[in-house]
C-alpha cells in the first residue's frame, strides 16, 4: 500500500512539474503581441525566439539522456526545475530584443529534461498501464498552456509580461524542492513483468552496446522520423493559434480566451484517451499503440479542415469541430512515448527518449519560424493549414509502418528481460 501511495505521489509531482513548466514555456504565445510591440519586431523575428530555445533543447537532449541513464534521475529532475526558474528570471529582465533572444535560448536548457521523467515512471508502472500514465502526465501540457493563457490575460495587463515571467520562474524553484526531497530513485526495470516478485532487482547503468542497439530496432528508427514531422502541428498551433484568433478571425480577448479553453480541454482529454486506448489495444496486440496513433492523426486532419473552413463570424460554430480536432490530434503522443519504453531496455530508456526528443525538437525548432515566414507572406490561416495537414498525413504513414515492425522489437525486449530475471 505504501509503495502504491508513493508512486501516485510521483505522478502528482511530475504532473505539477509538467503543468507549471508548460505554463512557463508556452506563456510566450498569449504574450506574443505585447512582446512584439515592446521590442518592435516582425512575426519572423518572434518566431525565431521560440526557435532558438528549441535548438538549445535539441542540442542538450543527448546530454540529459546520458546523465539520466548514468546517475539518479530524480535529483537531475530537481536540477532541471532549478534551471527552469533561473533562466526564466533572466528572460524576464532582458532590456532589448537581442538580449531577450539570448536569454530565451537559455530557457531551452531545462526543456530537454523530460526523458528522465518517463524513464523513471516506467520503473514505477508496468507496460500494461504506461500509456495511461503517460497520458495523465501529458494532459498537463495543454492544461499548462491554459494556465499560462490565464496568467497572461489576467495578470499580463496589470503586472506586465516581465513580472508574469518572474512568477512562473519562481514556481520552478518550488517544484524542484518537491522533487529533491520527496521522490526516491527506483531500481531500473523493477516494473517489468518478468521482474515482478523478484527479491532483488539490479539497477543497471547505461551500456553503450545496448544504447547502440537502439539504432537496430526498426520500429524505433521509424518513430524517429515520425517525431521530426509530428511536432510541427503542436508547435505551430501552440505558438500562433492565439494570435491567429485575434488578428485573422477578429476575436476580442474574451472570445479568444473561450476558444482556447475549449481547445485545450479537448487536447487534454485526447492525451488521456489516447494513452488509455493504446493500453487497451496493446494488451491484445503489440501493434495496438501504433494503430491508435495512426487513427488519431488521420481524424485530426479531417477535423482541422472542417474547423478552419468555418466562417470567421461564426464563433460558436467554430467550437463544434474544434473539440474533436483537439481530442484526436493529441492521441498519438502518449502512444509514441509508451512504444519507446516497450522496445528499449531499462538502462537506456533515458537515452532512447532523448534521441526521440532530439528528432522532435529539430522539427519543432523549424516549425514556428517556418509558420511565421509563411504568415508574413500569406497568412496564419495558410501557415496552420498547410503545415498541420502535411505533417499529419506523413505521420499516419509512419505509424502504419511502425505497426508492421514493432511486434518483433517488443518480443526481443521481453526475451531480454526473461533472460535477466532467470539470472
Amino acid at each position: 500500500m505504501r509503495a502504491s501511495r508513493n508512486r501516485w505521489y510521483v505522478v502528482s509531482v511530475f504532473f505539477s512539474f509538467v503543468l507549471l513548466h508548460q505554463a512557463d514555456k508556452l506563456l510566450i504565445s498569449p504574450l506574443t503581441v505585447p512582446i512584439m510591440e515592446e521590442f518592435g519586431i516582425t512575426k519572423t523575428q518572434m518566431g525565431a525566439v521560440s526557435t532558438v530555445a528549441l535548438v538549445v533543447a535539441a542540442v542538450l537532449y543527448p546530454v540529459w539522456g546520458y546523465l539520466y541513464d548514468r546517475y539518479a534521475r530524480a535529483k537531475l529532475l530537481a536540477l532541471a526545475g532549478f534551471l527552469w526558474g533561473g533562466t526564466t528570471w533572466l528572460n524576464a529582465l532582458a532590456p532589448n530584443y537581442p538580449t531577450f533572444l539570448v536569454t530565451r535560448a537559455s530557457t531551452g536548457i531545462d526543456d530537454s529534461s523530460y526523458p528522465g521523467m518517463y524513464s523513471l515512471l516506467s520503473d514505477y508502472f508496468g507496460p500494461r498501464i504506461r500509456g495511461k500514465i503517460f497520458g495523465i502526465i501529458q494532459l498537463a501540457q495543454p492544461l499548462g498552456f491554459l494556465v499560462g493563457t490565464v496568467l497572461a490575460t489576467t495578470l499580463g495587463g496589470s503586472l506586465g509580461w516581465r513580472n508574469v515571467f518572474l512568477v512562473t520562474g519562481s514556481l520552478g524553484i518550488l517544484v524542484a524542492a518537491f522533487i529533491f526531497f520527496g521522490i526516491r530513485e527506483p531500481a531500473r526495470g523493477q516494473a517489468e513483468p518478468e521482474m515482478v516478485g523478484a527479491e532483488q532487482v539490479e539497477s543497471p547503468r547505461i551500456n553503450w552496446d545496448v544504447a547502440k542497439g537502439l539504432l537496430k530496432k526498426r520500429s524505433f528508427l521509424v518513430l524517429l522520423v515520425q517525431g521530426f514531422f509530428g511536432v510541427f502541428p503542436w508547435q505551430v498551433l501552440t505558438f500562433w493559434f492565439f494570435a491567429y484568433l485575434q488578428t485573422e478571425r477578429g476575436y476580442d480577448e474574451g472570445w479568444a480566451m473561450i476558444t482556447m479553453i475549449v481547445a485545450i480541454l479537448a487536447l487534454s482529454g485526447g492525451y488521456y484517451l489516447g494513452g488509455t486506448l493504446g493500453d487497451h489495444f496493446f494488451r491484445r496486440t503489440a501493434r495496438g499503440r501504433a494503430l491508435t496513433a495512426m487513427v488519431g492523426v488521420l481524424a485530426g486532419t479531417i477535423f482541422l479542415l472542417i474547423t478552419l473552413s468555418v466562417p470567421a463570424d461564426q464563433k460558436v460554430l467554430f467550437l463544434v469541430p474544434l473539440i474533436p480536432m483537439g481530442l484526436t490530434m493529441s492521441m498519438a503522443s502518449p502512444n509514441v512515448i509508451a512504444t519507446v519504453q516497450d522496445v528499449a531496455e531499462p538502462e537506456v530508456r533515458g537515452t532512447a527518449q532523448a534521441i526521440m526528443s532530439l528528432a522532435d525538437n529539430i522539427g519543432a525548432a523549424l516549425a514556428p519560424l517556418i509558420a511565421g515566414a509563411i504568415a508574413d507572406r500569406w497568412s496564419l490561416h495558410v501557415a496552420i493549414l498547410s503545415i498541420c495537414i502535411a505533417a499529419w498525413l506523413l505521420c499516419a504513414g509512419f505509424f502504419a509502418l511502425v505497426a508492421h515492425l514493432v511486434p518483433r522489437d517488443v518480443a526481443q525486449l521481453r526475451e531480454t528481460m526473461r533472460a535477466r530475471a532467470s539470472g
